[in-house]
């Protein structure tokens, strides 16, 4: 029998509890891990990825690769950190799968049923919501467009908040070259962003509502079938 490596207190990792809770199998802790890992590994998925429907399906490979083996995480560093990594790991895989000619999903699909919008002051009415889906969709669309060795590092950086070093290591990255990209990105970007869009990169490729409880219901389902 293969014992678990023990889980070092990290007081400094908001999840440390959850994880502790789902090594032992609590179900609930899961789905609240998955809530809040949701955003963060979509959007690493995407960076890499040219579709939503893809980044999803290597969210949920990430998730059952992860949960399948949390044995081996030892808390030295935070579990956001590790199963970043994963996600990124599952979307290079993701990537290198053959294509078949298939209809891939829009990069704004799911736009109608996102609560999560870009915020526009003022009193809420028909236009504003309006105006917060198109600029939104302009912002994922333009995104979209940018190839993904530069789309990745500007996703971890400007929405995901990580620092060149951390970017530069989780990648395997020269962090000059982490700089050099996220320049070229925002250059490419500049033009049919910097007027509209300003402070709104919070907001894209969301991944939260019913999306983020199917795919809890996914992953726990997933793990109650394997060994």
């Amino acid at each position: 029998m293969i014992r678990a490596r023990p889980l070092a207190a990290a007081p400094d990792d908001p999840d440390w509890q959850l994880v502790a809770a789902a090594r032992a199998g609590d179900e609930a802790a899961i789905r609240e891990l998955v809530r809040r890992m949701n955003p963060r590994l979509f959007r690493i998925a995407r960076g890499i990825l040219p579709s939503d429907a893809e980044a999803e399906e290597a969210v949920q490979d990430a998730y059952l690769a992860a949960f399948t083996h949390l044995d081996s995480f030892r808390g030295e560093a935070r579990f956001s950190t590790w199963i970043s990594r994963i996600a990124i790991n599952a979307a290079r895989m993701q990537a290198r799968r053959p294509r078949p000619d298939r209809d891939h999903a829009p990069v704004n699909d799911d736009l109608a049923a996102s609560a999560d919008v870009l915020a526009f002051p003022g009193a809420e009415t028909a236009e504003t919501d309006v105006a917060r889906h198109q600029v939104r969709a302009l912002l994922e669309e333009t995104l979209a467009r940018l190839p993904p060795e530069l789309r990745l590092p500007f996703l971890l950086h400007e929405v995901e908040g990580q620092p060149v070093l951390a970017i530069a290591h989780d990648l395997g990255l020269n962090p000059i070259t982490v700089r050099t990209r996220l320049f070229r990105a925002r250059r490419q970007l500049r033009r049919a962003l910097e007027v509209r869009l300003r402070g709104g990169f919070d907001a894209v490729f969301p991944f939260d509502g019913a999306r983020c409880a199917r795919m809890a219901d996914r992953v726990v389902v997933a793990l109650r079938g394997r060994p």
